[in-house]
């Protein structure tokens, strides 16, 4: 098992654990940083004093509760739907790659891609925002045409990782799927 630490596009620190189970079989962690409970105080304290100013003003107690409520409700919104923990990526020699996603709450995705759906894995280029960035994606092949590729299935989306640490995640892949 090794442990390095990279960085996303935005220049956060992230780690990639590398395990191999097996010669045929890989898995990919990349985590990234836990909700950071001083952000969590300055965005609920803002929201708050600005609640408190229109309270101050309009002596509507309603304007409190409200803020109370969204603040909260934003909160475990964000955490439960937007805030992923870790992604894995398991590559499995003849048999599949698992994709899965778990996220701050708890809550975990999984999908499934079978090897013969798979034509290759590569690493793409995207314009985002004002920069070029890459990403690791899976090509699937279009079940009328051989040759043809049917869609792209990008991995590491929420993570984000930069190019360093995706060229190591590719070139263990390829050496797995160079086997089939």
């Amino acid at each position: 098992m090794e442990d390095e630490t990279f960085t996303d596009i935005n220049g956060k620190a992230i780690s990639l654990d590398c395990q191999s189970h097996s010669s045929l079989c890989r898995e990919f962690t990349v985590s990234v940083p836990k909700v950071s409970i001083g952000k969590v105080l300055v965005f609920t304290c803002s929201v708050w004093l600005l609640a408190y100013a229109v309270f101050f003003f309009t002596e509507n107690t309603a304007v409190l509760s409200s803020a109370i409520f969204v603040t909260l409700v934003g909160m475990m919104l964000y955490i439960h739907f937007v805030k992923v923990d870790h992604e894995s990526l398991i590559v499995i020699h003849s048999l599949g790659i698992q994709l899965s996603s778990s996220f701050a709450s708890g809550r975990e995705t999984t999908s499934f891609i079978e090897m013969s759906k798979i034509k290759d894995i590569v690493i793409n280029e995207a314009i985002y925002m004002h920069q070029i960035i890459y990403y690791l994606c899976v090509l699937l092949k279009d079940p009328s045409e051989p040759d043809a590729v049917s869609s792209v299935v990008p991995l590491f989306q929420s993570s984000k990782p930069r190019l360093n640490c995706l060229v190591k995640v590719y070139k263990s892949c390829q050496e797995i799927l160079s086997k089939c």
